[in-house]
């Protein structure tokens, strides 16, 4: 997969930064997310993961804290939304979260979806090997468990992100579903948009203000509605899962 235009010099620029920084102990590079779909227009931020072969010094750690200073500065607005964790090869190798190098109070708690995300190819690949070289397959219920997590987030932010709350809650229940997790926000609104058409314009807001566009009144209109389409989309996934369970107890029966 190629870069999208808007992050290609971005990206290079932190392949490049990474290089010098790091040297033998760059394993991997891999950009997942809104980045990694054809379908998304635009990204508030950049997903990828840094596999490293070791454990960083710290003078690598100030190295890397410096890079994304300078990228941030030189790339904006997106270059300020690098959001990327920096993982242990042996951890990145291994089902459980990893811990992120540069914050070892944070670990990749969507782990489970960001693997399924990757190993479908939905990433970019900047520094590596083949991402099956590196990342186990998860199972369902690590995915149900990662988004149940996602859920969960989306509710403490209602208020903070309507937008991405929105969106996000659409590929909630896309995912529940469906359990098929590997879908753009994007896509995700547009099956919701015609899956729920009471729920059309907020959706329709949230896409335009997830692309930047968004008016005041927009925001208003957001903050209105969220919390009454999270109720909802909290029934639908309860409903879906209750489905799911019946699903499976008939295949083993």
């Amino acid at each position: 997969m190629r870069f999208p235009e808007d992050i290609q010099d971005l990206c290079q620029a932190l392949l490049v930064g990474l290089e010098a920084a790091l040297g033998d102990k760059l394993y991997g590079i891999y950009v997942y997310g809104a980045a990694a779909f054809p379908e998304s227009d635009s990204t508030g931020d950049i997903d990828f993961h840094v596999i490293l072969a070791e454990t960083l010094t710290h003078e690598e750690h100030s190295a890397i804290n410096e890079l994304h200073s300078a990228l941030a500065r030189d790339f904006p607005p997106l270059g300020v939304g690098l959001d990327g964790y920096y993982i242990l090869l042996k951890e990145a190798r291994d089902t459980a979260p990893p811990v992120h190098q540069l914050q070892p109070d944070i670990t990749d708690d969507s782990w489970a979806l960001h693997r399924k995300h990757i190993l479908a190819g939905r990433c970019i690949i900047l520094h590596g090997p083949e991402p099956k070289q590196v990342y186990p397959p998860a199972t369902w219920a690590e995915l149900e468990s990662a988004l149940r997590g996602e859920l969960k987030y989306v509710e403490a932010h209602l208020k903070d992100y309507p937008d991405y709350c929105i969106l996000n809650l659409c590929r909630l229940m896309y995912s529940f579903e469906t359990r098929d997790v590997v879908i753009s926000k994007v896509a995700a609104a547009g099956w919701a948009h015609s899956a729920f058409p009471q729920w059309r314009h907020p959706i329709e807001v949230a896409k335009r203000s997830y692309a930047r566009q968004a008016t005041p009144q927009d925001r208003q209109f957001m903050l209105s509605e969220v919390r009454g389409f999270f109720r909802f989309a909290c029934v639908h996934i309860s409903e879906s899962r209750a489905q799911g369970k019946v699903k499976d107890g008939t295949k083993r029966a």
